[in-house]
């Protein structure tokens, strides 16, 4: 009996000295094997502060991690751990670069069940051929040709049409991979009429959407963006549009 007890308060005693070497550390202990929080200051070249750039560096940080924006929109502040830290600085890097410029050239034509006077064919066209082909107007001609300069993320406007009554609109967004780049816009055209209503002498500017879309093309490739029916239907603006990325 006294050598079961004796073997008892044996096992009771090696418990107690080993257990604690298998332990968790306490809460006191952890906070003294963490690494100190690492600051950094970010000056941006091309990025702007903002939630989209919030949201993209978010997903490197623990949850000790901050980021907040500096005295300008070109300058971050980034608090983490030191290995976090030079995450989102590598990952910035990778983001943070000149956008590409693009250039487009855009074509209104003028589809109508009657020739147009005035208006330049486009017997030749490639893409006109095509629309011969889908389309039962009797005639295309060309109103107007515009070559525009772009950013890419960044949003475009400019004034064509023989008397600059359109407004044509882009947000072009470069897509790229190992193999091929595609150009992905937003398009939009709007018309700006002159009238007077209810025979007053003083004109009002009514403006009218007529192509709102969105679509992907391939540099160099000439696209037809849409076409918008006028005068109740027997003409329709037909609006073509290629691109391509300056490098």
């Amino acid at each position: 009996m006294k050598k079961g007890i004796l073997v008892v308060v044996a096992l009771a005693f090696a418990l107690a000295v080993i257990a604690p070497a298998f332990a968790d550390d306490s809460p006191q202990e952890k906070a003294e094997t963490k690494a100190p929080l690492r600051k950094e200051l970010v000056q941006l070249k091309y990025l702007r502060w903002g939630g989209g750039l919030n949201s993209f560096i978010q997903t490197y940080l623990s949850r000790e991690g901050r980021v907040t924006g500096g005295p300008k929109d070109d300058v971050i502040v980034i608090s983490d751990y030191p290995e976090n830290v030079e995450k989102v600085l590598q990952a910035i890097r990778q983001i943070d670069v000149k956008p590409a410029d693009l250039q487009f050239s855009v074509q209104l034509v003028l589809g109508s069940d009657e020739p147009e006077k005035g208006a330049e064919g486009m017997p030749n066209d490639p893409v006109m051929r095509e629309l011969r082909n889908l389309l039962k107007y009797k005639s295309y001609s060309l109103l107007d040709t515009s070559v525009i300069r772009a950013t890419d993320d960044v949003r475009s406007r400019v004034r064509i049409g023989n008397k600059a009554e359109f407004s044509f609109k882009i947000l072009p967004k470069v897509i790229r991979d190992e193999k091929t780049s595609l150009i992905s816009l937003e398009v939009g055209l709007s018309q700006t009429q002159v009238v007077f209503p209810n025979g007053a002498t003083k004109a009002d500017y009514v403006t009218t959407d007529l192509i709102d879309t969105t679509l992907s093309i391939k540099p160099g490739d000439k696209t037809v963006v849409g076409v918008s029916k006028l005068d109740g239907g027997d003409k329709g603006l037909i609006l073509i549009i290629s691109g391509k990325i300056i490098e």
